[in-house]
């Protein structure tokens, strides 16, 4: 386990994928795909989190009570050729911005055409919330969500791979 501020151990040439872990879903799944794949996973959090023993998986903790602070943590190191996995569109654009891909634990892929018209509408659903005109949340996670992400993390490792040769 690494403690945040700081940068993960070497500077790899491959695709890392980032995981903005507190509550992701399916942090399991990232390390089925990346132990086929062989990345490295970098899952950033405001606490311990538990993860297989496997060279490639690093947890990273932020300082507690730091507004943000796994989102800047993972804004500062991600680079162009990685992915991050989160649900939080906000962070999802600050990758983008750095060159990175982007997805969340339902398979939605964030790109720099669609982020525009994600944030507006996290906007607009948060501010239909505060009036009183909407209720509840999320729909559940399903098993279709899952496989969802699955494929979709598997189609961004590809592209990035193609995009090296």
């Amino acid at each position: 386990m690494s403690e945040a501020p700081g940068s993960p151990k070497e500077a790899p040439a491959e695709t890392r994928i980032f995981v903005d872990a507190d509550a992701c879903p399916v942090k399991e799944e990232v390390f089925r795909v990346a132990t086929r794949f062989g990345l490295r996973v970098l899952l950033v959090s405001n606490s311990p989190l538990r993860l297989p023993r496997n060279p490639l998986f690093e947890s990273v903790v932020v300082a507690r009570g730091q507004f943000d602070g796994a989102d800047d943590w993972i804004v500062a190191q991600i680079t162009g050729r990685d992915i991050a996995v989160t649900a939080d569109i906000p962070l999802a654009a600050r990758c983008l911005e750095k060159g990175a891909r982007a997805l969340d634990a339902k398979g939605r892929v964030y790109s720099p055409e669609s982020i525009g018209g994600a944030l507006a509408s996290r906007e607009l659903m948060a501010h239909l919330r505060a009036m009183g005109e909407m209720g509840g949340g999320p729909a559940p996670f399903s098993a279709r969500d899952r496989s969802t992400f699955l494929q979709r993390l598997d189609d961004l490792i590809q592209a990035l791979r193609r995009a090296k040769r």
